[in-house]
């Protein structure tokens, strides 16, 4: 049986997700509380935020395990915040962070990514400018157009069977994947319960060969879906983690899912990974360099941090659009489409803070996971993450994160 406090939290994400659309990134919990709500009228924000605050208070008393209460703590701060911003209340862009995701951010000195270039540059002599070889490198590596499901299938399928091997995955799951346009994501994974999911492409973006492995980590074998699975199963089905059924965009549970997914690859493909990909893709009659495309992506993944920089000086610096898609140029060496594109999910306004649980959650979680005690391996850290309801501090250790 559901706990009142738990039963309330899941009614307060439901309501603010008739509020804001995408709010509410998946939910398989019980039909009646979401029936409930759609009955319901729209709810007023200023109410919602009250609520938030008045069941965070009650906490303390609920008779929950402490893990849970952390949870629901981190949740419901996050819930009370964008409640307010929804009642017009303005927040300055790096408290909402640190309301929404419980970390601190901070602009990325640009030395560091002038270093990371020096080594694309020896990677990709020549006499052209970086970013023009960066570009050419870039345009062998991308999907052809009608391949992209194809591809993206075929890695998922060889992915998906090492993950079951890794991380008992529950019998029946499944993940189905459609190429979208018009959307401010690259991707985008919706958990409907039952240990099913279904992958969203966006074909706009002209994904590269190369980073299929990434995309599918992250998505599903083993990042979100897997995740998804794992908990419905221990957390939900057999320990009555009610609170589980719900995800909520802006909150610590996505920095936690985010970070946990941006460190999917290496968790179920060591060092050769782009080997292996060629490999596979070759079957297809795709042409992929996998060993200097596995190079490059290293290092193009460190420069992935100026998004999170991009957004502090839109939102907390004052810059333009255009001033940030030139500074997204520059230190992510992309063409002027993908800088665009990435502006519009900054600008978007559910969006605009969640470029944060890619950049710090990935960090947190990296450094968490190196820290492995002796006698550890990173499967076995990695399924810590899968299965428990973790929070931003529960990755805080001496000298690692800030």
């Amino acid at each position: 049986m559901t706990e009142p406090l738990v039963r309330d939290y899941l009614v307060l994400g439901l309501r603010l997700g008739r509020l804001v659309d995408g709010f509410v990134d998946s939910w398989f919990g019980d039909p009646a509380l979401s029936r409930q709500v759609d009955d319901e009228p729209p709810a007023d924000p200023a109410t919602l935020a009250a609520t938030a605050r008045s069941l965070r208070a009650e906490l303390g008393s609920a008779d929950l395990s402490p893990a849970r209460r952390r949870f629901l703590d981190g949740q419901l701060g996050a819930l009370a915040c964008a409640a307010d911003r929804l009642a017009g209340t303005e927040v300055p862009f790096l408290e909402e962070i640190h309301r929404y995701f419980d970390v601190e951010i901070e602009l990325t000195d640009t030395d560091v990514y002038a270093a990371i270039h020096d080594e694309i540059a020896a990677l990709l002599p020549g006499s052209a400018p970086l970013p023009e070889r960066v570009n050419a490198f870039q345009e062998h590596d991308r999907v052809p157009p009608g391949d992209l499901v194809r591809a993206t299938r075929a890695i998922s399928d060889e992915l998906r069977t090492r993950a079951h091997a890794l991380y008992d995955l529950p019998d029946g799951e499944s993940v189905e994947y459609e190429a979208v346009t018009d959307r401010p994501w690259n991707a985008f994974n919706r958990y409907h319960g039952g240990f099913r999911s279904s992958i969203a492409l966006n074909a706009d973006v002209r994904h590269r060969m190369a980073a299929l492995p990434l995309l599918v980590t992250h998505e599903a074998y083993p990042g979100h879906h897997t995740e998804h699975s794992r908990k419905e199963r221990l957390l939900v089905g057999e320990q009555g983690h009610a609170e589980q059924t719900i995800a909520l965009v802006n909150t610590p549970q996505c920095l936690m899912a985010e970070g946990l997914a941006e460190a999917a690859l290496p968790a179920v493909l060591g060092q050769g990974w782009g080997r292996w990909t060629q490999d596979l893709l070759a079957d297809l009659g795709l042409v992929l360099d996998g060993e200097l495309s596995e190079l490059m992506l290293n290092r193009t993944v460190l420069l992935m941090a100026a998004r999170q920089d991009a957004a502090i000086l839109l939102h907390d610096r004052g810059a333009s659009p255009d001033d940030v898609v030139a500074y997204l140029r520059r230190w992510m060496l992309v063409d002027e489409q993908r800088a665009s594109h990435a502006v519009r999910f900054l600008t978007d306004p559910l969006w605009r803070a969640y470029t944060t649980t890619y950049i710090e959650g990935s960090r947190r979680v990296r450094a968490w996971i190196g820290a492995r005690p002796e006698g550890q391996s990173v499967a076995d850290r990695y399924r810590r993450l899968l299965d428990e309801p973790m929070v931003p501090a529960d990755l805080v250790e001496v000298g690692l994160v800030r």
